[in-house]
């Protein structure tokens, strides 16, 4: 910086010397002293002590520049209100800081500061404060005296846990702790009245805090966390919540409660695992949108999710009657996507009735898994993405319960019999393996409805599956079937969901057309010559039509 800027205050300027004959705008002596001084986007190193020249710099803006550290002398300029020394490569902050008591906003982002001085919460009249993207472990407890703060952004950085004093922030009406390692929320933070917009996203959450106090709480940004249970009590006070974010979580269920949430615009629920949702949903009068996609939804068809939220919101207003008149059982939850834990969790055990043991790599089960069961009832057993070879015979000791099991990912080359011994089976999943066949005992799973089998080694269709009637959904997509029976086909009732695609059809038989149950019926990557790509990208409906169309009379 230039010398005599930091000297503009005292130094006669120039043109006194040579013009003595002052008019009114030139009045030198007249000059008030500088109260603002921007040296924004230079490369500027190092800032001169002699800022100190400058005592009425009420804004200072040196943000993105190169600089390392800051001059102590900053702390004599008591009557500065907004420093930005943002986009810097500053390590640390000079205790002198510290003094400026009239400082409302502090821009510290984008530098590589470690730690804080203890003594930050003497800054007490700061209104916004941004530390976002340094490499900050903790912030000190000092911050609770930050009692004028409307706006923090702790965003990207290294923090695992927050102050629970940070609640004696009663004017905080925005705090983000966006992208960090928090496992916990303090559950103080639900008494902070004033806040408006709370990010949590990114982190390590596995629950929600309850927020009984945040009746002004108009945003909340959950997403990317581990969080597994939405609870009613997390839900409930928030009268003033506009937009609920918890898109990439672990999520199994929605409670009825969200209907309390009568203020809510925008609901993102996607990527998680939730398999059923309360219709009630679709009375929330203000929603304008709502994401669901990534979920293994039950009730919910694919396309009608495409639709766009107007269409999903009558859907489940017009199936409110329905769930009123036949209350049906809750289903199982499912087990396709669920989170992975290492040893054994009893509480998903005994909470959630599910036993996982999924991405280790592992080529067996524990024992200590299925011991950990005992006489817990298990519906839910998630093994997938594992080096398994074979079924794991233990897994019979479960028949009694289990309805849902995932095995996929593994290098399972064939079903034991024990395993058609699972007589509740309704979901099994066994994709992505070495499958070539099924064995013809597992006609005795007279209950499953949902088959995934894709990413195998079939060479033809395993006409065991003819004989389960109760299936609604056979995935046998990435294979290398060569042909299907139309007519055992047609005798599958309740058949939904037929997924061939990828596989070495050289023909679709025509007779294909009078399975009038098929929704979907998925063909595409086969060898067939008919019918071409125009038909099939019309949908289900028109390629049944041409093929009944094509049936010899």
């Amino acid at each position: 910086v230039p010398q005599h800027v930091w000297r503009i205050n005292l130094d006669t300027p120039e043109e006194a010397h040579q013009n003595l004959s002052f008019g009114a705008a030139d009045r030198w002596w007249e000059q008030t002293d500088l109260t603002k001084l921007l040296l924004a986007s230079n490369k500027l190193q190092c800032l001169s002590e002699d800022v100190r020249l400058l005592p009425a710099l009420t804004v200072l803006d040196v943000h993105d520049n190169q600089l390392t550290s800051l001059p102590s002398a900053l702390g004599q300029l008591e009557n500065l209100q907004k420093l930005d020394v943002s986009h810097n490569k500053l390590k640390s902050i000079p205790e002198e800081l510290l003094q400026l008591s009239c400082l409302k906003s502090l821009l510290l982002q984008h530098n590589e500061l470690s730690h804080l001085p203890d003594g930050f919460g003497q800054l007490v009249s700061l209104e916004e404060l941004d530390l976002s993207n340094n490499c900050l472990t903790d912030i000190p407890a000092s911050f609770a005296l930050l009692v004028n703060l409307v706006r923090l952004n702790l965003a990207c950085n290294q923090l695992k846990n927050l102050p629970a004093d940070i609640s004696a922030m009663k004017n905080l009406r925005q705090l983000d702790c966006t992208k960090n390692y928090l496992e916990t929320v303090p559950s103080k933070l639900a008494t902070m009245a004033s806040l408006e917009q709370l990010y949590l996203r990114k982190n390590k959450l596995r629950s929600l805090p309850e927020f009984p106090s945040c009746k002004l709480l108009k945003e909340l940004h959950a997403g990317e966390n581990q969080i597994e249970i939405l609870n009613a009590e997390n839900l409930k006070h928030l009268n003033s919540l506009s937009v609920l974010e918890l898109r990439d979580n672990k999520i199994k269920s929605v409670p009825d409660e969200i209907t309390l949430l009568q203020k809510l615009e925008r609901l993102d629920l996607a990527n998680n695992d939730i398999s059923r949702l309360p219709y009630t949903l679709g009375n929330l009068p203000q929603l304008k949108f709502l994401s669901l996609e990534g979920n293994p939804l039950r009730t919910i068809r694919r396309d009608l999710l495409q639709k766009g939220t107007q269409e999903l919101l009558k859907y489940l207003r017009s199936k409110i009657q329905d769930d009123v008149t036949t209350p049906s059982g809750e289903p199982p939850v499912t087990a396709m996507t669920l989170p992975s834990e290492s040893r054994v969790n009893m509480h998903a055990i005994t909470t959630l009735k599910l036993l996982e043991y999924s991405e280790k790599q592992a080529a067996v089960i524990p024992d200590e898994m299925f011991d950990a069961v005992r006489s817990n009832p298990v519906t839910t057993v998630n093994f997938s993405k594992n080096q398994l070879n074979e079924i794991p015979p233990r897994i019979v000791e479960l028949k009694d319960s289990v309805c849902d099991v995932n095995l996929g990912f593994n290098k399972i080359s064939s079903l034991s019999s024990e395993f058609c011994m699972l007589h509740k089976l309704t979901h099994l999943d066994i994709r992505n393996n070495f499958l070539t066949s099924l064995p013809e005992e597992m006609e005795a799973l007279t209950r499953l409805q949902v088959i995934n089998l894709s990413f195998n080694r079939f060479k033809v269709f395993p006409s065991v599956l003819y004989r389960i009637i109760a299936l609604e959904t056979i995935l046998l997509s990435n294979n290398q079937v060569g042909s299907i029976d139309p007519l055992q086909l047609k005798k599958m009732e309740r058949l939904g969901t037929l997924d061939l695609q990828n596989n070495d059809l050289l023909q679709v038989p025509p007779e294909l057309g009078n399975c009038e149950t098929l929704r979907t019926l998925l063909l595409e990557g086969n060898p067939f010559r008919t019918p071409r790509a125009a038909v099939l990208a019309k949908g289900t409906a028109a390629v049944l039509e041409y093929l009944r169309s094509r049936i010899p009379t």
